[in-house]
Parts: C-alpha cells; sequence; structure tokens
C-alpha cells in the first residue's frame, strides 16, 4: 500500500508555474482533495501533511530542496516512518510525454530527470512509483534545462491540469491496491466527446422523415 505521496518541484513564486513544478500541481490537487493541510518540516527538508484513508496513515511530501535534492527530503521522512520504496508514489514532469498524458509506473530508470536521480541515491533503490505527468519536449536537447523552467502556454497547462485531474481521481483505486483499475484511469486519454446533434424537428405532414 503506498504511504507516502511525493510531489516533486522547485520552491519560490518565480517557479510556481513552471513545467518543472507539474509534481508540486498534482500534489497539491491531493491535498485539496484530502483536506489535508501543509506544514513546514525542516526535520524532513520540506512541507508535509499527514491524514488518514481507510484507517491507515499516509504522508505527503512537497520537498523544499530544489529538484535536484529532492531525495534528501524522501529518504528523510522515509526512514524516520520506515516507509519502504515499494510504498511511495513519486509525481513529477515528463519530457517524454507530450502535454495531458499521465503514466503510472513502478521501478525503472530516471531518465536523466535530476529529482528522481538524488531519489534513486538517497533511497538506495529504484523501486518506488512514479507518476509521470507530461509536459512535452522542445525537440532540442540543449533547450530542455530552459523548456522545464518556463511556464507553459494556456492551452498547454490546460492539458497538464487535464492529466492532473484523472489522476487524482484515480488515487483512491491506487491506495485501494486496485492498480489495475488506477492504471486505466490516468493512462486514458481521450479529448471529451461531442455532443451528439439534436434531432430535427419532426416532419408535420404525416410521414417518417425518411
Amino acid at each position: 500500500m503506498i504511504k507516502l505521496l511525493v510531489g516533486l518541484g522547485n520552491p519560490g513564486p518565480e517557479y510556481e508555474d513552471t513545467r518543472h513544478n507539474a509534481g508540486w500541481w498534482w500534489i497539491d490537487r491531493v491535498a485539496q482533495d484530502l483536506r489535508a493541510n501543509w506544514h513546514p518540516e525542516r526535520a524532513y527538508f520540506g512541507l508535509t501533511a499527514r491524514t488518514t484513508v481507510d484507517g491507515q496513515p499516509l504522508w505527503l511530501l512537497k520537498p523544499t530542496t530544489y529538484m535536484n535534492r529532492s531525495g534528501q527530503s524522501v529518504a528523510a521522512l522515509a526512514r524516520f516512518f520506515k516507509i519502504a520504496p515499494t510504498e511511495i508514489l513519486v509525481a513529477h514532469d515528463e519530457l517524454d510525454l507530450p502535454p495531458g498524458d499521465a503514466r503510472l509506473k513502478r521501478g525503472g530508470g530516471h531518465a536523466g530527470h535530476n529529482g528522481l536521480r538524488d531519489i534513486h541515491a538517497q533511497l538506495g533503490s529504484a523501486d518506488y512509483w512514479r507518476l509521470r505527468l507530461g509536459i512535452g519536449h522542445p525537440g532540442v536537447k540543449a533547450e530542455v534545462a530552459n523548456w522545464v523552467l518556463r511556464k507553459p502556454p494556456a492551452a498547454e497547462r490546460d492539458a497538464i491540469e487535464r492529466a492532473i485531474d484523472r489522476a487524482a481521481r484515480a488515487l483512491p483505486l491506487l491506495l485501494a491496491g486496485d492498480v489495475a483499475r488506477a492504471t486505466a484511469a490516468i493512462h486514458t486519454n481521450q479529448p471529451p466527446r461531442p455532443k451528439p446533434p439534436r434531432p430535427a424537428h419532426p416532419p408535420t405532414d404525416g410521414t417518417d422523415g425518411r
């Protein structure tokens, strides 16, 4: 069972709306849904919130160490409360997915993401859950650093928010251990179906209109 939810991002108003903070956007939405209040915790190098779901304690964490030291915060809380890597879910921005896509996975590499890289190192394990929130790729590797630290245009932000909404709504399934249904709900990325056309007024000549 997941016992710790982590959203990755950078502290400070200059980073608040940048693509690199997609993990923070998700964890803030979850805290709102769970009515959990954030508190600064120096011992865990971040903002924490604690709640209970189905009688089980659940921690929420926003590291404030800056992205490349995220593992310092995650490992500090996980070790103190004896939370195993398999009981941790980390939400983060993902260059390899377009805005609007989200993917759930457990384990794997860090793919050059500095936050995940430090979590790997500090936990000594890659065997934790990841919620990958697509932010798209600039197309040129040299532009990645600038890309993640820029605000997405409104259409992209709306797409990311839709993915965040799906993932937040699927969280109860994941916490209940229903990984298959949670994964299906998160991975579905379909545009809203158009409303069907309204039927024409019935003919008045007594025919059926055919």
